[in-house]
């Protein structure tokens, strides 16, 4: 006999988040602890709101840290990304004023315990934010940097920047170089 587990609500989960200091995930009734990162994990997304803060001086854009709640209304999901830019005025979730559902970009660092879902069941998930145009996935074991652009409302293209080759974000118009942020971060 297997013991159900438990449903938890939206309200559930909020609860949660305000109680402690560790972040979570909320899911198809699941909440989830996210995983901790490493410190090129946290230097990277640093050198990535760095980078970003200063292409978007001036514009109606604002980068976003880790902080940043961020809710799929399509799917359910309410996670953290690594860093987020928003355009214009952020759009909070109808359940939730400490979520926002309209990021135009997302950016996740790829660890080992998380870097399949980031590339999989999450980017999925971000692909259904109407606002998003850039989903940008940031390895941390070598210098590389993939881009997905949407093309349209259900087409998305990818591509992969390597050492030496400048990074597109058409959705922002923002361009910087693949080692300009690993050296601002100070990873190899």
């Amino acid at each position: 006999m297997t013991v159900p587990s438990r449903q938890y609500t939206f309200e559930d989960y909020l609860s949660v988040e305000q109680a402690g200091p560790v972040r979570h995930e909320f899911l198809g009734g699941e909440i989830f602890a996210m995983a901790a990162g490493t410190p090129e994990h946290a230097a990277l997304s640093a050198a990535m709101v760095s980078v970003l803060a200063a292409r978007l001086e001036g514009r109606p854009c604002r980068p976003y840290r880790a902080d940043l709640r961020i809710r799929v209304p399509a799917t359910g999901l309410a996670t953290y990304a690594d860093a987020a830019v928003i355009q214009g005025e952020p759009m909070h979730d109808p359940e939730s004023p400490t979520h926002v559902t309209n990021p135009c970009v997302i950016v996740e660092v790829l660890g080992p315990a998380t870097g399949a879902y980031d590339r999989g069941e999450k980017r999925e998930h971000y692909q259904q934010l109407p606002a998003l145009g850039d989903y940008v996935l940031v390895a941390q074991d070598r210098r590389e940097v993939d881009v997905y652009t949407r093309v349209t409302v259900d087409s998305w293209r990818r591509s992969i920047y390597g050492p030496g080759q400048a990074v597109d974000l058409p959705s922002i118009d923002v361009q910087f170089t693949v080692d300009e942020l690993y050296n601002a971060a100070g990873v190899r």
